[in-house]
């Protein structure tokens, strides 16, 4: 079993100095403690994620760590000009000497692309045209070619790539929440919630024959089993704790959507019910021994790899640090981890 982190980086007060310094912390504890990637979400214009430039975070991670990998998860596509998100994706690759992990999407906000003059409901065609141009990219800065693509958002005519990734040919994709569409393209995926869903993931990605034009390199696949994770001294203590972690969250995930009388297309929160998501394992809050028992679990599904976040809500830095510091001492060791 490996592990790794997943992160929004909320506002909970205090300085945006500060919280990028207590992160960083945050990510070189885990470096030291045999974590295999830290993958960071986007989200703009909400205090749901206050750094919503993954790419200029990922490559401050990238000086303060040395064997963790680093991650977006995901670049939201529509937000991005293909050509620039290729050229920083070959920046931060270089500058964390590898240890590079593209994560793409769409996004689950639609007043997200609203209110930057993107319409909504072609998300789904703008993220698939900037997914062509920016793999097409990479190869092309490898093998030294020109770009050319004709398509309804991009059209571009001989475009020199002098940029390759540091990883041959490029760093590994992921598009996390939907196995159909990992298997179709050759990519990761990241996958949550009930023990029968994840095994069934689990099971559909396994068997999946490779795609005929994978975009991972062949033998790269790899699937994930996200929660969110508090660990404590009690199982009482983590359900006062991250009872109110849970209402800041789904605070912090709302607030476009409420502002704007919006119902989200998917609820992650399950309604801000933090029993209920610890009935769905959505959130595994408890001792050592209960989060480990979900692992076990997820490791008897047949996965591999549990992404746990740790910093979420109103945990402040204390009370994450604590939280991922038992799980290294008391949990991690129990599957072959750690430092």
């Amino acid at each position: 079993m490996q592990f790794g982190l997943f992160d929004h980086m909320e506002h909970r007060g205090g300085t945006l100095a500060d919280l990028y310094r207590e992160r960083l912390e945050y990510i070189a504890f885990a470096d030291r403690h045999g974590f295999w990637c830290y993958h960071k979400a986007e989200h703009h214009m909400i205090p749901l994620d206050m750094a919503p430039s993954g790419n200029v975070f990922l490559a401050a991670a990238a000086r303060e760590t040395e064997r963790i990998r680093l991650g977006s998860l995901v670049y939201l596509l529509p937000f991005h000009h293909p050509l620039r998100l290729a050229e920083e994706i070959c920046m931060v690759d270089h500058l964390s000497g590898g240890r590079l992990e593209v994560g793409v999407g769409r996004g689950i906000s639609p007043p997200e692309h609203a209110l930057w003059g993107f319409d909504p409901d072609a998300a789904r065609e703008r993220s698939e045209e900037t997914l062509e141009i920016l793999v097409a990219a990479l190869h092309a800065g490898r093998s030294g070619s020109m770009l050319n693509h004709e398509g309804r958002h991009y059209q571009f005519k001989d475009v020199p790539v002098p940029m390759a990734p540091f990883q041959s040919p490029h760093p590994s994709f992921w598009y996390p929440g939907n196995v159909e569409f990992a298997v179709r393209h050759g990519v990761n995926t990241v996958t949550a919630g009930p023990l029968d869903k994840v095994a069934s993931d689990l099971a559909q990605f396994r068997d999946a024959a490779p795609a005929e034009d994978a975009i991972n390199p062949p033998g790269a696949r790899r699937i994930g089993v996200s929660r969110h994770v508090l660990v404590a001294e009690s199982d009482e203590e983590a359900s006062e704790r991250g009872r109110s972690a849970w209402t800041r969250y789904t605070d912090n995930l709302m607030t476009l959507f409420r502002s704007m009388g919006v119902e989200p297309p998917i609820d992650p929160t399950v309604g801000g019910d933090f029993d209920r998501a610890r009935e769905l394992s959505v959130v595994v809050a408890g001792t050592p021994d209960r989060v480990a028992s979900d692992i076990a679990a997820v490791e008897a599904a047949g996965g591999d790899y549990y992404v746990g976040a740790f910093s979420w809500g109103d945990l402040d830095h204390a009370a994450t640090m604590r939280s991922l510091g038992l799980f290294c001492d008391e949990v991690m060791p129990r599957f072959g981890g750690g430092a």
